[in-house]
């Protein structure tokens, strides 16, 4: 059994595209999509965080789950150069990561 050969995949940047920052990442699911919302969390005062979105994507749960394996792939490879990534314990896994 044969595997097809891969295609040769050109990058192309869209006249539009950009490249930012983002500290807050919204997650939201339905039966067809994976809807992701990136920010940036400010920390207004002690008990105040603003968190400002500047961007959408919709994914197709398909996509989802291989963006997922290639985040885990990078941050397994992050981990072994630079050490354990250390998560605030505050940030409880049920509610949004920000």
């Amino acid at each position: 059994m044969n595997n097809p050969s891969q295609p040769n995949i050109k990058l192309v940047n869209a006249p539009d595209y950009r490249e930012t920052y983002a500290n807050s990442v919204q997650v939201r699911v339905n039966v067809w999509d994976f809807f992701l919302v990136f920010g940036t969390l400010q920390q207004q005062t002690e008990s105040q965080v603003e968190v400002k979105n500047f961007q959408g994507i919709y994914l197709s749960p398909q996509q989802a789950k291989a963006l997922m394996s290639i985040l885990q792939q990078n941050v397994s490879g992050y981990e072994s150069t630079f050490g354990e990534i250390k998560l605030d314990p505050r940030m409880a896994s049920a509610g949004p990561v920000h």
